[in-house]
């Protein structure tokens, strides 16, 4: 068989191999190596009589801790159905992808192909000629914008998987809230309505008592304007109910109004006041929007490689191996072979200074990126000092409230007796019911908040995602 093309010259051959030696030798990336930004993190809390320094039970999953059925199902189905986090995930696979795709610029290209064509010569004679084999092209990574793109392509994947994280820890404590948000408004709509019947019962004994002269009609129409005031409250309480469902009902990836039924009855959680929180730079390290926040400075930084290396010329090499024959018929058989190999480089002599301005362009994204993350973890601290602060706080004021509850309790049924005696005025009954109302309402309220506040210190301890779902999730094993 005769080469329709002659071998590459000792020259091309040089140069080819030349190219090859430098990159198996690899020359080192161009841009700066990526490292860690120095911590933030204080040695202890402010609020240190809060924090034993122990490290908390378990964040992955602790609205377990809540010991509410109901809560624990919420959360799970909304990690099946929410559309953000179902979106989230899909963000994870398409980072996964582009992850890939970098990878993939590492490698030659290799295609196959073939063609065919007729050229009439002379006056009938037709030259036929058909052709198949391969070509081969690889771009050789000499100064490292290959690889920068690898390792930027690698924090992105990093990032979005961090950010499902995040996505999972804000979806817990939003149903979490909204679960409490619900509890707490049909505790305090029982405590209106169980006041308004007692109210009632005190305007019906104030109405006899004025029938019988004993009590005036001013006595009558102040218990009628307690009574109301209390009915005024309930269809308040009733669209906050409403509206809390509802919530939860999109949250789980439901029609609003689907979970009416089914939360209609329920009790607030009883949880421990014992919380441990461990040390500043543990929890930076487990909240996740921060662990995203680093892993997109990372490859911020490893883009600015990227755009580094745009600077430099290209090499490539390409290849390729053929067959080609005058007949169809002999294609695999008496064909001639076609070779080739050419190396070739390239480099940008004038460009107007466009490529040195895409570095420094890059090199504001990637200062960007690094106050974003200075900013996301003082906004972290911030989050834990807060909550640890507003849990400790809203403790004490449902222990106040709780005591304060009993004792209006008490007066309201001392006051109660004491005016069927006639050993007081109506007055002091009304006080006192007004007082039973407002302490009662307050009790549940701090019930409520000193909930959302053990659900917000979780969250800002960076807790209700798993290490192991998030790792079979950048695996793409996740449902």
């Amino acid at each position: 068989m005769t080469n329709s093309f002659p071998l590459p010259t000792p020259r091309l051959r040089l140069l080819a191999s030349g190219a090859l030696a430098l990159a198996l030798v690899g020359c080192a990336s161009v841009g700066e190596n990526y490292r860690t930004p120095a911590s933030m993190a204080p040695a202890a809390w402010q609020a240190a009589h809060l924090d034993n320094g122990a490290a908390t039970t378990s964040l992955e999953r602790w609205w377990q801790q809540f010991d509410d059925a109901q809560l624990v199902a919420l959360i799970e189905r909304s990690f099946q159905a929410n559309p953000d986090l179902l979106s989230a995930r899909a963000s994870l696979r398409a980072s996964r992808a582009l992850e890939r795709i970098a990878l993939a610029k590492r490698s030659p290209d290799l295609t196959a192909g073939a063609s065919s064509g007729a050229n009439k010569i002379g006056g009938n004679a037709v030259a036929e000629s058909w052709v198949a084999g391969f070509d081969a092209s690889w771009e050789i990574d000499l100064f490292g914008g290959i690889r920068r793109g690898v390792e930027a392509a690698q924090a992105d994947r990093a990032a979005a998987a961090a950010s499902l994280a995040n996505a999972h820890a804000s979806l817990a404590a939003e149903v979490a809230l909204n679960y409490i948000t619900l509890r707490t408004a049909q505790a305090r709509l029982q405590i209106a309505e169980r006041n308004l019947a007692s109210q009632q019962e005190t305007l019906q004994l104030t109405d006899w008592r004025a029938q019988a002269g004993l009590a005036s009609s001013v006595d009558v129409e102040q218990a009628r304007t307690n009574m109301e005031q209390t009915r005024a409250q309930i269809p308040t309480l009733q669209t906050g109910i409403v509206s809390a469902a509802n919530r939860l009902s999109v949250l789980t990836g439901e029609a609003p109004g689907r979970l009416q039924t089914t939360l209609a009855t329920g009790d607030l959680p009883n949880v421990s006041t014992a919380v441990a929180v461990g040390i500043p730079a543990d929890v930076l390290r487990q909240r996740p929007d921060v662990r995203a926040a680093e892993r997109t400075l990372a490859a911020e930084v490893a883009r600015r490689g990227v755009a580094e290396a745009g600077r430099y010329p290209s090499f490539s090499l390409s290849g390729t191996l053929a067959l080609e024959s005058a007949a169809l018929a002999t294609l695999g058989n008496g064909a001639s072979v076609v070779r080739s190999l050419s190396a070739a480089i390239s480099g940008v002599l004038f460009d107007g200074g466009r490529l040195e301005a895409l570095v420094e362009q890059q090199d504001a994204v990637r200062e960007q990126s690094l106050q974003s993350y200075r900013s996301t973890v003082l906004g972290a601290l911030e989050d834990v000092e807060n909550a640890l602060t507003a849990f400790d706080n809203t403790n004490r004021r449902r222990a106040a409230l709780a005591a304060a509850s009993t004792a209006a309790r008490n007066a309201n049924l001392l006051a109660a007796d004491r005016y069927r005696s006639g050993l007081i005025d109506f007055s002091t009954v009304l006080e006192t019911e007004r007082s039973l109302l407002i302490t009662e309402d307050s009790l549940a309220s701090a019930e409520g908040e000193r909930l959302t506040a053990l659900v917000q210190l979780y969250k800002a301890l960076g807790g209700g995602w798993s290490a192991a779902d998030l790792t079979e999730e950048s695996n793409g094993h996740a449902s």
